[in-house]
């Protein structure tokens, strides 16, 4: 990269652009709730993430929906290496 470029890593985006997660619906027998979680957990940041689970319970939406297999979004990722950040925020939404 030429020294007069500068390198754009990790932009904050806005309330809006997070929101667009709420939009995803499913194609399959996941519940709608889970399926907007675990787009969110794919494609925001750990602090976006955050702020995106204020819009998901604004919006109504259940922390515990499942899988066809019963599962719910903690179960998913429990075992993934920075899960234990995600499921404290899931925790602190519950209330």
């Amino acid at each position: 990269m030429r020294k007069d470029k500068k390198q754009l890593i990790g932009d904050e985006i806005g309330d809006e652009q997070i929101k667009l997660f709420l939009d995803f619906e499913p194609v399959d027998a996941i519940s709608p709730s889970l399926h907007k979680l675990i787009k969110a957990y794919r494609g925001l940041r750990i602090d976006d993430f955050g702020r995106f689970l204020t819009f998901f319970n604004e919006a109504g939406y259940d922390l515990d929906g499942k899988d066809e297999h019963g599962q719910t979004f903690v179960d998913l990722i429990k075992d993934q290496r920075n899960a234990d950040e995600y499921i404290e925020l899931i925790e602190k939404a519950r209330g």
